[in-house]
Order: structure tokens, then sequence, then C-alpha cells
């Protein structure tokens, strides 16, 4: 804050540089306090990745989402049941593994369309599709545009919702990760 202050307080060359830093500070650290607290509003993505089975399962999908997941491989790999790691996952992130799993796909198949000028067909690859035309038809289903037009969009308005990690793993009540 003693910085922020200081910054507020003279005009100097870089202030609105070290302003927006500062403030991207500030928030990072409110949003990592409120999830410390652990209440009741605390998004269950959250208090998922602290459960040893949901947080495994997590960590999997997000690094190899291109992998053929199944619930079994992932409750397999968790060290569980099917049916325990089913019920376990939607309790903590609101939807069932495969849903969260294609949500969050799509979801870095966006970053990926916004991000670079990978083919089509190599985005949907990298994102576990197994054709362009199948990431095509889940992402105009999904997010109501084409990944084409998405990307010719370029920076501006975004999906519904910030970035990957949002879109997936945002919780209730409107539930971006839909």
């Amino acid at each position: 804050m003693e910085l922020l202050g200081a910054e507020l307080g003279h005009d100097r060359l870089g202030q609105a540089l070290v302003l927006d830093r500062v403030l991207d500070l500030l928030l990072a650290g409110m949003v990592r306090d409120w999830l410390a607290e652990g209440s009741a509003e605390t998004p269950g993505w959250y208090r998922a990745e602290a459960d040893p089975v949901v947080g495994r399962a997590l960590a999997l999908m997000r690094s190899a989402p291109e992998r053929p997941w199944t619930v079994s491989a992932l409750a397999t790999e968790a060290g569980t049941s099917r049916a325990v790691f089913a019920r376990r996952f939607a309790e903590f992130v609101g939807v069932p593994p495969m849903a969260h799993l294609a949500r969050w796909r799509l979801a870095l198949g966006a970053d990926l369309l916004r991000g670079s000028d990978t083919t089509l067909a190599s985005v949907a690859r990298r994102v576990g599709y197994g054709s362009a035309f199948a990431f095509s038809t889940a992402f105009k289903r999904r997010y109501g545009v084409s990944p084409s037009a998405y990307r010719e969009a370029g920076p501006g308005p975004d999906l519904p919702a910030v970035d990957a990690r949002t879109r997936v793993l945002g919780g209730r009540p409107e539930h971006p990760a839909q």
C-alpha cells in the first residue's frame, strides 16, 4: 500500500506501468488471502485441489489434456473406485469428470487459438480432440462461435470468462465451467 501511495503522489516516468503491476500484486494477494480463509464461499475447485483423489485427477487432466481419459482411468490413477471418484469429483468441482475435462480442453483450445497461429488441427490434437471438425463442433456448441471466428476477433472481447482456469474451474451460481 505504501508503494501505491508513493506512486500516486508523484507524476513520474513509467508511473502507469508501475501502478498496473502494484494493483496486480494487490489483487493477487487479496484473492490468495480470501482463498486461504477456506470459508463456505471458497470455490469448490480450490478445495478440490487439496483433496488427494480429486486434486490428483485435476492435475492429470491439466498436465495431459490430450490423453484419452476415461472416468475409470482417472479413478485408477487417483487410487479409488470409479463410483467413489465420480461422486467426489462432482461434489468438489460441481460437474462430472468428463464434463469438466471437455470444458478444460475447450478453454485451453481457446487460449491456443488466441495465443498462436497454430493450425486448427494442431490445436485439436493438443487438447485431446481426434479431429479439427470434432473440436470445431464442440467449440461452437460451447461458445456459440466457430474457432476461426474467435481467432479472427483477436484481442478484445473474450469468451464467457477471463481465462482457461476461470472458465473451467469457476464456481456457482453461473458455473462458467459449463
